[in-house]
């Protein structure tokens, strides 16, 4: 079936009245039966960008209900998957994910195993049914794998990762080992089955890592090796002509971009696939509101249809999001306690944008379907 067509096969469609069963479901998308269409299509180059999962065919099947109020949407123009991430921070953070889990704010959560409270929320995810993924994490703390942990170039004297841009500045200078970033990074997602007791759904960077020189090609490698499938490629429509962001944030964002984009052929090569379009760089923390959420989804839908092909297309999208309630002094962290972004009160205030019933009124209104990574 051809998704440009806007047909979708429904399993309801022999109920001349589904409507009563409708409001205890929520639509998601099946997989394609013949892995060869569904490789073909992933990786095609009519998405908005090469590689990503645009313009596969649509179809869907109905899931057990969500905590996320669906109404009947049998043809959304967006199915979207929105990460909360840094689960396992510490317990304050955890909860305030799962409310908004529960509240139907978010649809996915990405899991930090190096961190203070990663078995309490691989326990939450697991009581919830809450889709999970591995928020690999190279910058902040300590490694999860032991031969790393006394004395390596991903680590300072004090035994912690360099940081955020400590990171970025030692691999400038060559002073990183691919190896050991090899062997971190397989930690990680062995840290992550033992927690959870199943493979990550999706694999992603801590503070966009994986998008970065040398770097990408180790982890799509790992993520080829364990067959994870999707990752999150940080290429926001809008970023450039965002009014709200400090010069400082639009400078750190541009590489990021110039980095994912530099990353696409590496992870296509490797058979990874990522959603049509990535959000959340212009409505993280005090820039989440419900216009600026309702700018970033119409220019999701308006880029996503790059590639020539019809309205009744599908277009996939990622919201990456950091709800929580902000972390006290001295309680979670990944080794060195919690940072400032983990204390801000900007956490809170992304979790209650997030459980406003604007946005599950805004999603209505714009036709977006509420999915995680496992259902693409």
């Amino acid at each position: 079936m051809d998704c440009a067509s806007g047909l979708y096969e429904k399993v309801f469609a022999r109920d001349p009245a589904p409507s009563a069963y409708l409001s205890s479901c929520w639509l998601l998308p099946l997989p394609e039966q013949d892995e060869r269409d569904t490789s073909a299509a992933g990786h095609g180059e009519t998405g908005a960008f090469p590689g990503s999962v645009a313009r596969f065919p649509v179809r869907f099947r109905l899931a057990r209900a969500g905590p996320w109020e669906t109404r009947r949407m049998p043809q959304p123009r967006l199915l979207l998957v929105i990460t909360g991430d840094d689960f396992g921070y510490c317990p304050r953070r955890n909860q305030g994910i799962v409310d908004c889990f529960l509240a139907g704010g978010i649809s996915n959560v990405s899991l930090l195993v190096n961190a203070a409270a990663a078995k309490e929320a691989a326990d939450l995810a697991k009581r919830h049914q809450i889709s999970i993924g591995l928020h690999a994490n190279l910058s902040e703390g300590t490694p999860v794998c032991q031969m790393l942990q006394k004395s390596s170039s991903l680590t300072n004297q004090r035994g912690f990762f360099h940081g955020k841009m400590g990171f970025r500045q030692s691999l400038e200078r060559g002073q990183l080992c691919m190896k050991q970033v090899e062997m971190e990074l397989r930690a990680q997602v062995k840290r992550f089955v033992e927690l959870t007791g199943h493979l990550p759904d999706h694999m992603d960077g801590h503070q966009h890592v994986h998008v970065l020189p040398e770097v990408r090609d180790v982890f799509a490698q790992v993520m080829s090796d364990h067959r994870i499938r999707f990752t999150r490629v940080p290429v926001e429509p809008g970023l450039h002509s965002c009014q709200w962001l400090p010069e400082h944030l639009h400078s750190f964002y541009s590489q990021v971009e110039k980095d994912a984009l530099d990353s696409m052929a590496v992870f296509r090569q490797n058979g990874i696939r990522w959603p049509d379009v990535y959000l959340g760089l212009t409505t993280m923390g005090q820039n989440m509101s419900v216009p600026h959420l309702q700018r970033a989804l119409r220019l999701a839908l308006a880029a996503g249809q790059i590639g020539g092909t019809s309205g009744g297309a599908c277009v996939t999208a990622e919201l990456m999001v950091h709800p929580g309630y902000p972390s006290h002094p001295q309680e979670g962290g990944c080794g060195e306690g919690p940072d400032d972004f983990s204390q801000s009160p900007e956490r809170q205030h992304e979790l209650s944008v997030l459980r406003d019933p604007s946005v599950a009124a805004l999603l209505t209104q714009e036709k977006v379907q509420l999915c995680a990574f496992k259902d693409l």
